[in-house]
């Protein structure tokens, strides 16, 4: 089986900031460019656990058919205090929004995430003590989002 490969350009973009695009035209910004603010790099590797884990569940949950209408996923980190100041513990807490959703089949879609499945996890968890908690919210409570929420198949 051929490993995969990802390739980012990351480039200076003055100060301390840094610019990381991908060939699909994705970019993250890391530091701040004028008036624009990105996170810091460290920010953006929770922001990558929780982005890749809320991706495992968001398509376990439709895969058993059960109705998400919104994942909301707020990620804290604590950093060592000597070099390298990796995390070394990190608590993740997901609201999952839905009518009919059921506490088990939501804890099981993150366990599976964060156990199996999720490669930015995992790679933490070499250094991190990584834990989670979960709410299920009915579809109704879902907060307005700034945009329509993405149609799901």
């Amino acid at each position: 089986m051929a490993q995969q490969e990802t390739v980012l350009d990351v480039r200076w973009r003055g100060a301390l900031a840094f610019e990381a695009r991908n060939g699909q035209g994705g970019r993250t910004l890391m530091g701040r460019i004028g008036d624009e603010a990105g996170l810091g790099a460290m920010e953006t590797l929770l922001a990558s656990v929780a982005g890749c884990s809320g991706y495992d569940v968001v398509y376990i949950l439709q895969k058993k058919r059960k109705p998400v209408r919104d994942v909301r996923i707020q990620i804290r980190g604590r950093r060592r205090e000597q070099h390298p100041k990796v995390y070394n513990r990190v608590h993740i807490v997901y609201h999952v929004y839905g009518d009919g959703l059921q506490a088990k089949d939501v804890e099981q879609a993150i366990r599976l995430s964060l156990e199996k499945y999720c490669s930015a996890s995992a790679t933490l968890a070499a250094w991190a003590e990584i834990t989670f908690e979960y709410h299920v919210h009915p579809a109704a409570e879902a907060p307005a989002n700034e945009a329509e929420p993405h149609d799901h198949p």
